[in-house]
């Protein structure tokens, strides 16, 4: 089988237990990449969901199960950074065990430079002072992604590809396009004070790899929607990863594979570069 060999991996918002998280998916991701380090940056499981029902599958399981292999037989580094909807950690950070690593905030030392890694919630306003408001907006989103998944299977009838309902509220709603610039903003000019080069963060579902100003900003989007990850190359660059654009690379074992591994819907393309282990040529 063949793999991405990356120095390191992030992924955020994976949101275990809820209907709509897309864990074959990541699941399939998880399984063909390799690296020395893992860091889940939030909201990996929803405990918000899981305390209202919620859907805990043997697909959820299995993601943990892949997790811990790489902790115990691939010697990977996992980092896990408390979220808003697993908040309950919070009880209990910092957290260590051998090459597992359970925090707040964490430093990561790229190649290139220091970066603030953060889950994004400590600059939502809402999530941190008004907690009912939190959750009857979580409320909200859940009742938007499932009228969302109404609607693109209707739209699967047509023949027509999946269209994510919620994804384009917040690329044309002033309101919403005004809250994610600030929170970029407000999270660059932390790791500025900081003296890091640039930040890892997730939260607000909105995968991103740009500059802000002298600052390089990472957002690894979410397991629900954008399906996106972010790795560090062996030559200290960084990448956002679109699943769309991995399954092509590294595809299921065949197409008859159980429904739940079965592909997502369509997300937007992006030119991938995907690497091989100390070495600049694509894997083959």
């Amino acid at each position: 089988m063949k793999r991405l060999r990356v120095r390191t991996v992030i992924l955020s918002d994976v949101h275990l237990g809820t209907v709509d998280s897309k864990v074959a998916e990541v699941n399939h991701f998880l399984r063909h990449v390799r690296c020395e380090r893992l860091i889940l940056n939030g909201d990996i499981i929803d405990g918000w969901q899981l305390k209202r029902g919620g859907q805990w599958t043997k697909a959820h399981t299995h993601f943990i199960r892949i997790v811990l292999k790489m902790l115990e037989k691939r010697d990977t580094q996992i980092v896990y950074l408390r979220g808003n909807h697993d908040d309950i950690l919070a009880k209990f950070l910092p957290l260590e065990f051998e090459n597992l690593l359970v925090v707040d905030e964490y430093l990561h030392e790229g190649i290139k430079g220091r970066y603030l890694v953060l889950h994004g919630d400590v600059f939502d306003t809402v999530t941190k002072n008004f907690v009912f408001l939190a959750h009857l907006g979580d409320w909200g989103y859940h009742m938007l992604l499932m009228i969302n998944r109404a609607y693109n299977v209707w739209r699967s009838w047509r023949g027509l590809e999946y269209w994510s309902l919620s994804r384009a509220i917040k690329a044309r709603v002033k309101s919403a396009v005004s809250h994610v610039s600030k929170f970029e903003e407000h999270i660059a000019e932390l790791a500025r004070t900081r003296g890091c080069c640039g930040v890892m963060c997730g939260h607000i579902h909105t995968p991103a790899d740009k500059m802000l100003g002298d600052i390089h900003y990472l957002n690894s989007g979410d397991w629900i929607e954008s399906l996106t990850a972010i790795v560090e190359h062996w030559d200290g660059t960084y990448q956002l990863i679109e699943y769309s654009d991995f399954v092509k690379q590294f595809p299921f074992p065949d197409e008859d594979a159980a429904p739940e591994e079965q592909a997502p819907g369509a997300v937007p393309e992006a030119a991938p570069r995907f690497q091989d282990e100390h070495s600049e040529s694509p894997v083959i």
